[in-house]
């Protein structure tokens, strides 16, 4: 690999992220975390291109308010590659491992000295196994690891000069799992937004809350379990109690599941999702299968809203001990700590006194900034030396494992003008 030029060294360096859909921070925690992402790279005095092949988002976040240049872009297509090499970036960013698939090899064939990063959000893989798991009524927290869409988003991994990895659960996994080198990966939590708010008391919180995009199948199967078989036992225990559920394009089956009598609201998109949790008492999350970090937890904290959840929603978070609510792997145990935590101020009391710990061990977004930044000038500046060392990534930029790339090229051919 002697033959890739060194990075050049000018002040103004350029990043260019490639986005698997436009950032939504209102919508997701991983358009809080493309939030963070850009706004480092903004703080580091860096040029910022954004691209994208999706299509417009109605709640998409204004990337001018911080210079950002956006452009869309097309699948499949060489246009793009005429697009990178005008833009000469430094590093390149792809949002998910299938945007590295669709659009790796073009990168790295007119801009050899760009570094590759790949911001993974969570382990798709890892999500859909557990899935799968659901699904076949098995234990999700052991689902079948080595399937093909793990192949290919561990084989975009590795084929990245840095892969930043949100969780240390998933971290651990692929390191000792997989076998990803740990010199490939970066353990950096969501980043979140710097919080001051002044949070409610208990007196002056009532209902429940959960949220998140409907678009998530985490999410909806959520909402499932708490409409037929968690708020049913909750409201018989607590009567006079409500149960709000906020998220971005619910769809009419969603919405069609409010039920006023018994107290159950789909509402949908929030403007201000931190006003709406910390007018709550508790916020429900009863997620049984997923991956990554939950933003709903972490916005709940933040809002200083403790919350009840399962083994998965707390994973990459904290440990059960330290959860400011309850982490429940029984329904009997989810419905009573809900009621429990919704009833008694003391023991809500003790559950937010725990926030602030948590939140700065992990989440604390100058420290992990910081290190984000370390992270991307040190990958400049050794680029040469770091992919001359790795032989796995060079094994598989091989020209002989490189299928995503002949596909591309043949769709290309296929959708071409006869």
């Amino acid at each position: 690999m002697s033959d890739i030029p060194q990075p050049r060294t000018i002040s103004n360096r350029h990043a260019v992220i490639i986005g698997a859909v436009w950032p939504e921070p209102n919508s997701s925690a991983a358009g809080q975390n493309m939030q963070g992402l850009i706004t480092t790279l903004r703080d580091m005095g860096w040029r910022v291109t954004f691209l994208t092949a999706a299509t417009d988002s109605t709640h998409k976040w204004d990337l001018t308010s911080l210079y950002v240049t956006s452009e869309t872009i097309a699948l499949n297509c060489s246009t793009f590659n005429q697009t990178i090499e005008s833009l000469a970036p430094d590093i390149v960013v792809f949002d998910r491992f299938m945007t590295e698939e669709q659009f790796s090899w073009r990168v790295r064939k007119v801009c050899p000295h760009a570094a590759l990063v790949l911001n993974t959000e969570d382990l798709h893989s890892l999500r859909n196994a557990r899935h799968e798991a659901i699904k076949q009524g098995r234990d999700a927290m052991q689902p079948e690891l080595n399937s093909e869409l793990a192949c290919r988003e561990v084989a975009a991994i590795l084929r990245s000069d840095l892969s930043l990895i949100i969780s240390d659960y998933e971290y651990r996994l692929l390191t000792q799992h997989y076998g990803v080198p740990v010199s490939s990966m970066l353990h950096l939590p969501l980043l979140l937004d710097e919080t001051s708010e002044v949070t409610p008391p208990f007196k002056a919180r009532e209902g429940f809350v959960t949220i998140g995009n409907f678009r998530h199948a985490p999410n909806w199967d959520a909402v499932l379990q708490l409409k037929q078989k968690i708020w049913p036992h909750i409201r018989k225990q607590l009567p006079d109690a409500h149960l709000t559920i906020y998220g971005a394009y619910p769809p009419k089956k969603a919405t069609a599941l409010s039920d006023k009598a018994q107290g159950f609201q789909v509402a949908g998109w929030v403007s201000d999702a931190a006003e709406a949790l910390r007018q709550a008492r508790v916020l429900l999350a009863p997620l049984r299968f997923g991956a990554g970090v939950k933003g709903k937890l972490l916005s709940a904290m933040q809002c200083g809203t403790p919350s009840v959840t399962t083994p998965i929603g707390a994973e990459g978070i904290g440990a059960a001990e330290q959860w400011p609510g309850a982490v429940c792997s029984s329904e009997s145990d989810f419905i009573e700590s809900a009621v429990r935590l919704y009833t008694q101020p003391n023991e809500w009391q003790s559950s937010c006194a725990r926030i602030p710990a948590l939140l700065q061990k992990k989440f604390n977004s100058k420290t992990n900034c910081q290190t984000l930044q370390n992270a991307l000038l040190q990958l400049v500046e050794s680029l040469t030396a770091r992919r001359n060392s790795n032989f796995l990534q060079q094994l598989l930029w091989h020209h002989s494992l490189r299928s995503t790339q002949y596909m591309s090229q043949w769709i290309e051919e296929k959708n071409r003008p006869r």
